[in-house]
Parts: C-alpha cells; sequence; structure tokens
C-alpha cells in the first residue's frame, strides 16, 4: 500500500485548503498526482464484481486515515461499505464503485494489447469513478471539519454494478433512509451534466432439466435441455413483435452441452429484459417466464430461474443537474498534454463514426435533457433519495464504453484528467448542498412530485441474497 500511504501523506498537507468553499478544489488539484496513483493502481487490480477486496481495502484505508468511520461488509456484501464524517443535517452522500469488466484486460497503449489473456479491464473506467468519489469525499470532509460546519458527508463503496446490482442491495436494506442528496459520476467520453433517464432492467438464467441419451443410438430415450433452450428462444423472438418499442431483450447461451452425440440433459440460457418503466419490465420479464415453461412442457424438459439482478431506471432531478452543470462549467474542460494528444490521436483515427470531434474534452456539453440506452443499479438509489450525476471525459471523445480503447484512455492521464475534474465537481456540488438548504428543498420537491403520491419502492431483485459467485 505504497502509493495510498503517500496519497494519505499529501492529504494531510492540505485540508487548510479546503476550508475556504472553492478550496475544496485547490486542495483535490493539489493531491491529482497521489489520486492519479490511487486509481490506476485499481486499474491494475481489476478486480469484477463482488470480488473487488484489494480495490475496496484501498478506499476504505484512505478514508479510515482521512477521519471517516467505516462501516465495511454492508448489506450481505462483503466489499460494500460506508464511509461517514460528521453529524445531523443535511446528509450528503456521493456513490463509488470499483469493479471491472471481464475479458477487457488492456495495456494503457492505444493498439490492442491484453495484459492477461481473456482477463478483466476497466472497460467502464470504475477505477476512476470510487477514487474520484473518495477524493471529493475526502476534500468535503476537510472543508466541513476546517470550518467547524454541522452536516454530514457520506461515501458508500457501492460494488458489483455491472450486472450485479450491489446499489439494489444496499437501497434494500436501507442505508439511503436518512440521506437528503446522493451525487455520483461516470467515465465517458464527454464533460456532461445534463439530467439523464436510463432503462429498467431485470435478468434471469433459465435452467433447462431433461434425460440425457446416445444421440444416434437411443434418441428417442433422450429430452434435450438445449431444446428447451431453444424453444423459449424462439418464442421469445416472436414476442419482440408484441412488445412495447422502447424494450430490449437480449440472451446468451451459456450451457448448451458438451457432445453432439450426447443428448444434453441440461442447459442455461442469461436474458436481460429492459424497457424505461420497471413496471413494465416486470410485466415482459413474467411474459418471458412463460415462454420458458411453455418451452419445457413441449420438449418434456423441466426448467427453472434465478433472478440475477433487476434496477430501477435513472428518475432525473432536473433542479439537482443544473446546479452540477454550473459547477461543472465552474471547473471548465479538460486539456491533454502533447504526448496524450498523439495517444488520443492514434485511438480517435481507429475509431468506428465517433460523434465527437477531438477537441471536445476542452467543452462542456450544452444541458439538453437525455434518455439513454443502458441501465445502472444508480436507478434504485434514485427513486429513494433525491440523485444527480455527471460524466467526464475519462477516454478519447467517441469512444465506445465496454471497449479495450476504454481501458486503455484509463490507465492514462487521459483518464486521470476527467477524474480529477469529476471530483472537483462533486465537492463543488456538495458544498453547495451544505451551505444553501434551499437546493435541497427544491429537490425534495421535485422528487416528490416526480416520484408520485402512491410510489412504494419495490427492488425487482425480491428478497433474494446478494449474487455473490455471479461471475465466477
Amino acid at each position: 500500500m505504497i502509493l495510498c500511504s503517500v496519497a494519505l501523506l499529501m492529504l494531510a498537507a492540505t485540508p487548510a485548503l479546503a476550508q475556504r468553499p472553492g478550496g475544496v478544489v485547490e486542495s483535490i488539484e493539489a493531491a491529482r498526482a497521489q489520486w492519479s496513483a490511487v486509481a490506476r493502481q485499481i486499474w491494475g487490480f481489476a478486480e469484477v464484481g463482488y470480488q473487488e477486496e484489494k480495490s475496496s481495502a484501498l478506499h476504505q484505508e484512505q478514508l479510515r486515515k482521512a477521519g471517516f468511520t467505516v462501516e465495511a461488509g454492508v448489506a450481505g456484501m462483503p466489499t460494500a461499505f460506508v464511509a461517514r464524517f460528521g453529524s445531523g443535517r443535511p446528509v450528503i452522500a456521493i456513490l463509488a464503485e470499483f469493479d471491472a469488466l471481464p475479458g477487457l484486460s488492456q495495456d494503457s497503449i492505444p493498439v490492442r494489447k491484453p495484459l492477461v489473456d481473456m482477463g478483466p479491464g476497466h472497460g467502464c473506467g470504475h477505477h476512476l469513478f470510487g477514487t474520484a468519489s473518495v477524493a471529493a469525499g475526502v476534500a468535503v470532509k476537510e472543508w466541513l471539519a476546517g470550518g467547524g460546519r454541522s452536516g454530514s458527508i457520506r461515501v458508500y463503496g457501492t460494488p458489483a454494478e455491472e450486472g450485479g446490482a450491489g446499489k439494489v442491495y444496499m437501497v434494500r436494506a436501507g442505508l439511503f433512509s436518512d440521506v437528503d442528496v446522493v451525487l455520483h459520476w461516470h467515465p465517458g467520453d464527454r464533460n456532461d451534466a445534463s439530467p439523464e433517464t436510463s432503462l429498467a432492467n431485470k435478468s434471469a438464467k433459465f435452467r433447462f432439466h431433461g434425460v440425457s441419451a446416445h444421440a444416434a443410438g437411443a434418441p428417442d430415450r433422450g429430452r434435450s435441455a438445449l431444446d428447451g433452450v431453444e424453444a423459449m428462444n424462439h418464442m421469445v423472438n416472436l414476442m419482440r413483435e408484441h412488445v412495447p418499442q422502447e424494450t430490449r431483450i437480449h440472451y446468451v447461451i451459456t450451457r448448451g452441452g458438451q457432445a453432439p452425440n450426447v443428448v444434453p440433459d441440461f442447459a442455461e440460457v442469461y436474458y436481460y429484459v429492459r424497457h424505461p418503466d420497471a413496471r413494465v419490465a416486470m410485466e415482459i420479464f413474467d411474459r418471458i417466464v412463460k415462454a420458458a415453461e411453455g418451452a419445457a412442457m413441449g420438449t418434456g424438459t423441466t426448467v427453472d430461474h434465478e433472478v440475477i439482478h433487476g434496477v430501477y431506471s435513472l428518475l432525473p432531478i432536473d433542479t439537482l443537474a443544473r446546479l452540477m452543470d454550473a459547477n461543472l462549467r465552474k471547473v471548465g474542460g479538460i486539456r491533454y498534454t502533447a504526448q496524450e494528444r498523439a495517444f488520443a490521436e492514434h485511438i480517435y483515427r481507429m475509431l468506428d463514426g465517433p460523434d465527437l470531434a477531438l477537441g471536445s474534452e476542452a467543452e462542456i456539453q450544452p444541458f439538453v435533457p437525455k434518455p439513454t440506452s443502458g441501465s445502472t443499479d444508480v436507478g434504485d438509489v434514485s427513486w429513494v433519495v433525491p440523485t444527480v450525476g455527471l460524466s467526464t471525459a475519462t477516454w478519447v471523445p467517441g469512444t465506445a464504453a465496454h471497449s479495450w480503447q476504454a481501458v486503455a484512455a484509463g490507465g492514462t492521464g487521459i483518464g486521470m484528467h476527467g477524474m480529477v475534474l469529476a471530483a472537483k465537481t462533486l465537492a463543488l456540488t456538495a458544498v453547495d448542498l451544505f451551505t444553501t438548504p434551499g437546493h435541497i428543498e427544491a429537490a425534495r420537491r421535485e422528487f416528490e412530485r416526480k416520484r408520485g403520491a402512491n410510489f412504494t419502492y419495490v427492488p425487482l431483485v425480491g428478497d433474494r441474497a446478494p449474487p455473490l459467485d455471479y461471475r465466477k
């Protein structure tokens, strides 16, 4: 933990910088090299969902030494934590993610070169996400402590965002019940604090069980589990004509048998169902379950299913988004060094139809509400607490998430610039919420109006325990 210790020595020297409202920006800038070293260390760990032991421990150590009280292993997840400082209201929370993606190992160079064959990599930049959130939390803590101010700052370590829905279990456990506002961010290819929505998503693994037999010598005695999977997939594909047009359904056959001459007695298919409205996503999921049951009946097999994860759509709060946007513009965009520019140009030439020009990393995108086609477990948080986020240009403009190009840039100064920009914007927004209670009051009114008077949060994962082995 040498890098962590160096960072903490630097942080210990900078609390005075953070005592003024704008001082949080200066204190983060003063520790830029140390936070970048921490992010690079977690980039190297590249731990997938629920296996982020080293990444989570590193963040927890930083927060403890900065004066936070850290509760680890919350909500039944060993790598989840809540770090707390201060007392009283308001309670402002910052989300921190740190899981990597399987199969995206990549060196921090602008050509394809895995560090570990088929190993994991930070294709969504969560090494930057968690580090920026911790940096912002520490800066705000120093600002609170330096001025003897009341209020509480928290950092939530949230594992397994990529398909594991770690935040859902934290919401279900009531860990956000006394929070006033939640702040988050996400790595990306642009600087943008516009309010965004997302798609609700429910996933499950459907497991068919049949009877094995010799596929040539005794086919009449076999009942193919793979037939069950294929029959289900066919019926679901026919369903696509008869679902709302915003629906997205994806599947992959994860087990289909091992030899052509053996009738498979086990097969598995993994499904995602998405829609902007969580209630509609659940209705479509229930129809898919019926298709699975019909497929089993028609093929003489049996089927069961395990819900893997389920998340709500993001509930945007314009009041908070405008505050975040103002602070993002106050901090400003990103400037590459000559070496970083050469790296970016190399990456940019290989992108397929990028929708942003090189140089846009120095700009802040227009404030325009927009939908997104992805899903995130931040959605569940946003339906129980007013929540706001932003993205910053941690990748070369036009780069797609979940790509090796994103992994490569995230391990260089390009990624670190975006991380620092996010940390500063989060910290400034938190300070505004502490100093101007009217922001929180306005956000709460908008939140209640958008949720509706009769809203009751029901987790899409039901009562299942966190799927700690879903990446194994």
